[in-house]
């Protein structure tokens, strides 16, 4: 029998790909904090003018995007500076991230080969130039799909139904509605794209140099998986655009193995060849997993850039109010949860306006 055991000295690397920034956090076997490093979005990368991480669409009413690219240069520097640190790569033995949830990614025809045979002399922003259908990421700030929101939950029979089938009403922020919205109004650039992302299977997919599975609790955010069965719902996909599901690939429970690190990080940082890469998911999600929440009727409260408050059950009960998605740790379980979007940044504005008062 093959020994699974792991050195003693292993370690293991997480990211956050959020809003504003890129985390990534360096354990120890016993969960001592090795190293951590942050790249902000808008100061250390303001050539691609964010503010808050995103971009403000100034003619398209409640359009708010992010830069693809931008992204694929926070993690070459992200990387960068864990190796001006010293960081033994070779020691890690697992890698995964959390992130923002309902952005989404699109990639051009063809990317997989870029995908595939990444360059480690170069960095990965520069081979990443042409590969996006799309290169402003839709993200969950946005609400201009309003119509497409209406169309779909009409086409399978009204908002509670859709709940019903895939844990939520139809929301603007969901990928669903993004997709059907780009296929209304740009088919050409639909078309154009081999393979939808997540942000969350985005940022795996560059660490494996391969399309990443979309996991099934991240894919819950979307308006496009039958939350019952864990697949994608038919009903749903054709309520939303033609061709969706080979666009979308497979998915996969959040907890599974991704694949291996690609070879251009075993080359470029000296990662061990067989470092694993662990699906990565949804930051509230993440965070259920990460706060250990087991006990029927505890409720965790984040308080971040969206509020949110989370929690489990066993009974996924249809509402047009709130969410559920499959619980990241527990197949028999769901994963119950409240957004308000008008999180820290009202609270900050507030205090910036209280503070120049006085």
């Amino acid at each position: 029998m093959e020994d699974c055991s792991l050195p003693q000295d292993s370690l293991f690397l997480g990211f956050d790909c959020s809003t504003q920034s890129l985390k990534a956090t360096v354990l120890d076997a016993y969960l001592n904090i090795i190293i951590s490093e942050l790249v902000n979005y808008d100061s250390e990368l303001p050539h691609y003018n964010t503010k808050g991480g995103v971009f403000r669409d100034q003619i398209v009413n409640g359009r708010i995007v992010s830069p693809t690219l931008m992204w694929v240069e926070a993690l070459d520097l992200i990387l960068h500076r864990l190796e001006m640190s010293n960081l033994n790569f070779g020691k890690i033995a697992a890698v995964s991230g959390s992130a923002q949830q309902h952005g989404s990614v699109y990639w051009k025809n063809g990317s997989f080969e870029i995908l595939s045979s990444l360059d480690p002399k170069k960095p990965l922003v520069d081979q990443f130039l042409d590969a996006f259908s799309i290169e402003k990421s839709p993200i969950w700030m946005d609400c201009s799909t309003t119509e497409q929101c209406k169309a779909i939950e009409i086409a399978v029979g009204g908002g509670l139904e859709l709940a019903k089938l895939t844990g939520s009403r139809a929301h603007e922020r969901y990928v669903g509605p993004q997709i059907r919205k780009i296929f209304e109004t740009r088919p050409e650039i639909y078309q154009n794209t081999e393979r939808v992302s997540l942000v969350s299977s985005f940022m795996a997919s560059l660490l494996i140099g391969g399309y990443a599975c979309i996991d099934q609790t991240d894919g819950a955010g979307m308006n496009l998986m039958d939350i019952e069965h864990r697949t994608w719902s038919k009903i749903a996909l054709e309520a939303t655009a033609p061709g969706l599901e080979e666009k979308l690939g497979k998915l996969a429970p959040a907890y599974a193995v991704a694949g291996s690190i690609a070879s251009y990080y075993v080359e470029r940082y000296h990662f061990n060849k067989k470092c694993v890469v662990v699906q990565w998911s949804g930051d509230n999600p993440n965070s259920l997993a990460g706060l250990n929440l087991n006990i029927y009727g505890d409720l965790a409260i984040s308080l971040g850039t969206s509020d949110t408050v989370f929690g489990i059950t066993t009974d996924h009960k249809p509402s047009l109010d709130g969410h559920v998605f499959p619980n990241p740790v527990d197949t028999k379980s769901f994963m119950v949860m409240l957004v308000y979007k008008n999180g820290s940044l009202t609270r900050e504005g507030t205090l910036l306006v209280s503070d120049f008062q006085t």
